[in-house]
């Protein structure tokens, strides 16, 4: 049964802690005094907060010639801003050039001015009264008075981002960044309207005017604020400061983690958390509102998530613009702004058609909602091709379940949606159907030049005319038949899905004949490769060493494994399929197996650890009941779940039993999966289900709460050689202290080491039957389903 958040105590914690700012006192080393200037230099200085958590001061920023007036996290590597100074005119960040100064006058004026000495910015009041500034340790900057009250504040006057402690009062909005590194206004707006709504929108960019709601929080009525309290909660509250919309709660401590909540330039609000102390590691999303922002954006006018001509995919909890096949991005700089053809298109000219020069690329989840021109209903497939290559203004066709859409360029709301169960036909032109086709224009062009030098040399004599015809005619078959052979990477073979094929000196370069290996099993070697039209460039190639599959059969397999898409997943780029050569092609994960980041490197934090297993799960959970083929995994642990840059867990070779069918992995028994992760039901010729995984997961789930390997013979208490014996003993004993003796941070969230225990040993039963679904491990981990007492011997009352 899934449990009622405590209200109460939520709104007890709010009203203790949700002071403003405003009563946050400077102390005597962070007090920057009348007459203070920082210039804007490269490496130049800064003004931080007594602890230093914060700074305030200049930004340089990459790749182009000018500075942000800013303030940042001062103690990690990355230096994330969380406010800068805009032009009141536009909104956009305000850029000052090299040489330029703040400076806190002596008359109290605080202003920012170029190397020429001209005013660009000031903050309000006009120095009236100021005693003082501070760079205060919650992350605001302050302008002080002599009253000690604070007449100008940054958190007045947010960017795109809300720290802790900070309250937006309607009407407030936040305004995202164009892109990651581009700090101009961006497309998209978070507002608390004057009614009380708190709403993302899509804007009417490059004006500010709003467009398309996306989001909102459904509450109206007067006196509304956006609070992101000093325990990480962000809600929203009325003027009798009761929480009516809870936004984000439940966070890790402000104490341990540093936490931020910005509407980010893909659109989607984010509250993010990093570990303090911890230099190695990065931000990790703890809240995503919306969800999926690819399904959340569908506007009329606009283009959707993604720019014209391309479709939005959500994955890792940032979204993906792609072009699809025939199309390439506008500017590969900034795939915001859209795909464009990469041939010449169907011509309306009535006098001749030109149907018979294109034919289709198919992606299988692909539709472009609310923006189709033409829609039919009990058709085929084919007719539905047909009537959109009949047709000159189509560009692709939508199918499903006897639908059919057409739509025409430019395509909008494009995205891959695993609940739409279609498929988009693009409309692509031949390779080397026509002269209008610049590349084959050439080879025509190329043709003929030698023909008619050929005729002019040898013009003399009709006999070598006539040899010469019959050598330009061999000449021209032998031109048309090569440039018109199929190319390989679209052949009909390949899975129609949204894989590449790769052919193998493609691979044999990519990774520089297979030589930096990033692991190695009993059926395959992993290698680092670098594709340069590949996002971001780098991949993991997996040659797999046994396949008893018709090149049919692995490719069907690969097109199972390619139609999964979910974030705690790695994703499938491609494959190669050429004889005895069997690859797969997977995104790069930057942060390299869940064992190398528990057992040898310094201790991940519980925060960390926790998100990891919730990851897992959710990803066990999609492949079990989400995914249109069930797939059991058959081999979870710790190698087999890798991670990326922010630390997201995502399971690999899921598939591979199968796809491989064989009967043993790395153990020498009959039996698939890792000695120490096995169920029991391996061993007694019982039927294998999905629970397999579950108890592997509860084995992984004990090595993420301690740290510790499943079976390690190298301790010296052999009664904790066992894991998963020593921690039931543990738990049977209530010393659950003893599991994370030397971790004070899970020392701290006791009440949850002990319901993960708890699952932990119901994965783990030997019955099938008395272990929890995926669904329900999810369920438990989140916090929204009881987690019941575990027995010795579960009785059939008490089966899941």
């Amino acid at each position: 049964m899934a449990l009622e958040k405590p209200y109460p105590i939520f709104l007890s914690l709010s009203l203790a802690l949700l002071l403003h700012s405003v009563v946050a006192q400077p102390s005597k080393n962070n007090i920057i005094s009348l007459g203070t200037s920082l210039t804007a230099v490269e490496n130049g200085s800064f003004w931080p907060s007594t602890s230093g958590d914060f700074a305030f001061g200049f930004r340089k920023i990459e790749k182009e010639d000018g500075f942000l007036l800013a303030i940042w996290f001062n103690k990690i590597p990355d230096k994330t801003i969380v406010w800068s100074a805009v032009l009141e005119t536009t909104g956009d960040a305000l850029v000052a050039p090299n040489g330029s100064k703040v400076e806190l006058k002596s008359d109290g004026l605080f202003q920012l001015v170029d190397p020429k000495g001209d005013q660009i910015w000031s903050a309000s009041p006009s120095g009236n009264g100021t005693d003082h500034a501070a760079m205060l340790d919650t992350g605001n900057f302050v302008l002080v008075g002599h009253e000690s009250q604070n007449l100008w504040q940054s958190f007045d006057h947010p960017s795109d981002t809300i720290l802790p402690g900070q309250v937006l009062h309607s009407p407030a909005q936040l305004v995202s960044r164009y892109s990651q590194n581009n700090f101009s206004r961006g497309k998209f707006l978070l507002r608390l309207q004057d009614d009380g709504n708190l709403v993302l929108w899509t804007t009417r960019y490059p004006t500010t005017s709003a467009n398309i709601p996306y989001w909102e929080s459904n509450i109206l009525g007067d006196g509304f604020s956006l609070v992101f309290n000093k325990t990480g909660f962000i809600f929203v509250q009325n003027s009798n400061e009761s929480i009516v919309k809870d936004i984000s709660s439940y966070a890790p401590s402000t104490q341990v983690f540093y936490h931020r909540a910005i509407i980010d330039y893909d659109g989607v609000f984010t509250h993010y958390i990093y570990p303090k102390g911890d230099i190695s590691s990065a931000w990790s999303i703890f809240k995503n509102i919306p969800e999926d922002i690819c399904q959340a954006i569908v506007e009329y006018p606009g283009s959707g998530a993604c720019g014209v001509n391309s479709y939005c995919t959500f994955d890792g909890g940032m979204k993906s613009c792609r072009c699809p096949d025939g199309y390439s991005f506008v500017d590969p700089n900034d795939v915001e702004k859209g795909c464009k053809q990469n041939f010449v298109p169907q011509s309306c000219d009535e006098t001749s058609s030109q149907a018979h020069l294109f034919n289709f690329s198919k992606m299988q989840y692909t539709h472009f909602p609310r923006s189709s021109y033409d829609y039919f209903k009990a058709v085929s497939e084919d007719w539905c091709k047909q009537v959109c290559l009949d047709d000159c203004d189509c560009a692709v066709a939508v199918f499903r379940d006897g639908e059919c859409w057409k739509e025409s360029l430019p395509l909008k709301n494009g995205l891959i949606d695993t609940a739409f169960e279609g498929k988009a036909f693009f409309k692509i032109r031949k390779v080397g159907s026509s002269a209008l086709d610049p590349k084959n224009s050439h080879v025509k062009n190329h043709r003929s030049k030698l023909i008619i030098i050929g005729s002019t040399l040898l013009g003399s004599s009709v006999f070598l005319n006539l040899l010469l015809l019959m050598a330009s005619s061999k000449l021209v078959i032998y031109w048309s038949g090569h440039n018109n052979q199929e190319d390989p990477k679209t052949s009909s073979s390949r899975p129609r899905i949204n894989l590449r094929s790769f052919t193998y000196d493609e691979l044999v370069e990519g990774t520089n004949g297979f030589t930096e290996e990033l692991g190695c099993g009993s059926l395959s070697t992993v290698y680092k490769g670098v594709l340069p039209d590949i996002p971001g460039n780098l991949v993991a190639v997996k040659k797999l060493k046994l396949v008893n599959e018709t090149d049919k059969e692995f490719e069907a397999e690969v097109s199972a494994i390619g139609q999964t898409h979910h974030r705690n997943l790695v994703k499938l780029v491609g494959f190669c399929n050429e004889g005895e050569h069997k690859l797969l092609v997977y995104e790069f994960m930057s942060r390299g197996t869940l064992a190398s980041f528990l057992f040898e490197d310094q201790r991940p934090s519980w925060h960390q650890r926790v998100q990891i297993a919730i990851g897992t799960a959710k990803g066990l959970l999609y492949l079990h009941e989400e995914c249109n083929t069930q797939i059991i995994h058959c081999d979870i642990k710790p190698q087999n779940v890798l991670l990326d840059d922010s630390y997201t867990a995502k399971i690999s070779d899921f598939g591979l039993a199968k796809l491989l069918k064989i009967d043993q992995t790395v153990t020498t028994t009959t039996i698939r999966g890792t000695k120490g992760y096995v169920a029991a039901e391996w061993f007694k010729n019982k039927p294998i289900t999905m629970k397999v995984d579950v108890y592997s997961f509860g084995v992984l789930l004990f090595e993420l709460i301690c740290c510790k390997k499943n079976f390690d013979m190298n301790v010296e208490d052999e009664h904790k050689m066992i894991l998963i014996d020593w921690a039931y003993d543990c738990f049977h004993h209530r010393r659950l202290d003893l599991l994370v003796e030397d971790d004070e941070e899970a020392q701290i969230d006791m009440k949850k080491v002990e319901e993960y225990v708890k699952i932990g040993i119901w994965c783990i039963q030997e019955d099938p039957s008395a272990r929890p679904t995926m669904k329900q491990v999810v369920q438990m981990l989140e916090g929204f389903m009881d987690v019941r007492n575990p027995t010795d011997l579960p009785s059939s009352e008490n089966q899941w």
